[in-house]
């Protein structure tokens, strides 16, 4: 994955979730839940890391959004 850009973090309640799980179907359930909560830029791809176990995905998370009220 690429380097945390600091504009993703720049302000309190803004984060980056790298997330890693065994498949796919595991990641994109993650960053559902997530965006159910908080407002989210939803990452459209994993990625795999030669070498490594599973799958990665990374998505931008803004929790001063809070969605589930």
């Amino acid at each position: 994955m690429k380097p945390i850009n600091e504009a993703h973090v720049a302000q309190p309640g803004l984060a980056v979730v790298d997330v890693a799980a065994a498949d796919d179907q595991t990641a994109f359930a993650i960053q559902e839940a997530l965006a159910g909560r908080w407002a989210t830029a939803p990452a459209d791809r994993t990625t795999r890391v030669p070498g490594e176990p599973g799958v990665r995905l990374r998505c931008y998370l803004d929790v001063r959004q809070n969605l589930s009220s």
